[in-house]
């Protein structure tokens, strides 16, 4: 069975990008977004960065004319192309407002704020902002993420396909059209690289406990994950066939997954794990 075609992947460059883009908080994953784009070709005088805390790499980018926290007053432009918000959600009350002065006729506002929902972001922007709420996952810092988004109505077609080649800088974008699957998505993709670290520690634990040296067990465990999810990657079977084939009928490898697969195990561990952070993510959105 082939994997599913992607709905987009890393594109090559952005030296065409139509404008100005201005950038909410740089942190670890804005910073990781900066660094792709930047990769792909955009140009640095053409940026503004928001950060108050901004490291080595976005100071060394002012030499080449980012515009480092200038201060919004009466001259500033409303013609920025694209606005993205990565700030932490408790702090959009006071840092979004200040944005309005940024966003012209055809701005996109992008945001990838945990919980913070379309609806939100439309009260405290001017009125008419094209928004796309975005959730991405801590892949991207290497290129690696998903990023799964979602217009409001205000989105033209070309904004879609602006915001598609933003988010790609840092991996594959998939659209929905229903918000209410961002929570979902927070729970599957977005908190899902917890899953896999902690799956690795477990295997650690348990090879440990089989009479392991501690750090043999660790490098066993991250290199047999790291390994099988690029062998996953790249394969076109999906999962399900790759574990078959692993299985051979009355080995050791079906004897640890009647244990996986059996009643209270890693199936309905996982269903009620995402089930909870589905549910966290919709209180924390109110």
């Amino acid at each position: 069975m082939k994997k599913p075609a992607k709905k987009s992947t890393n594109l090559k460059t952005l030296a065409a990008f139509p404008g100005r883009l201005v950038l909410l908080g740089a942190g670890k994953m804005g910073g990781a977004m900066l660094d792709g784009w930047t990769a792909r070709g955009l140009k640095a005088k053409q940026v503004v960065v928001i950060e108050p805390l901004a490291g080595k790499a976005i100071k060394e980018l002012v030499k080449s004319g980012l515009a480092l926290n200038p201060k919004p007053g009466p001259k500033t432009k409303a013609d920025a192309a694209a606005i993205v918000i990565a700030v932490k959600p408790q702090m959009a009350p006071e840092a979004i407002p200040p944005l309005g002065l940024y966003v012209g006729k055809s701005t996109l506002v992008i945001s990838i704020m945990a919980g913070r929902t379309i609806g939100f972001l439309e009260k405290i922007l001017p009125p008419g902002t094209a928004i796309v709420r975005a959730m991405p996952n801590t892949p991207a810092a290497i290129g690696r993420g998903i990023t799964v988004a979602v217009p409001n109505a205000k989105v033209s077609a070309r904004q879609r396909k602006l915001a598609t080649e933003l988010l790609a800088a840092t991996g594959t974008v998939e659209w929905v059209s229903n918000e209410k699957l961002i929570d979902a998505v927070t729970a599957t993709s977005g908190s899902g690289p917890a899953y896999v670290f902690l799956l690795v520690e477990a295997m650690t634990k348990a090879g440990i406990a089989s009479g392991l040296p501690a750090d043999l067990a660790g490098r066993l465990a991250r290199e047999t994950v790291a390994g099988s999810g690029e062998l996953l990657h790249r394969s076109e079977l999906d999962a399900a066939t790759l574990r078959q084939n692993v299985t051979s009928p009355g080995g050791t490898t079906a004897a640890a997954l009647s244990v996986l697969m059996g009643p209270n195990g890693f199936d309905e561990l996982l269903t009620r794990a995402i089930a909870a952070a589905t549910n966290r993510s919709r209180e924390l959105a109110g």
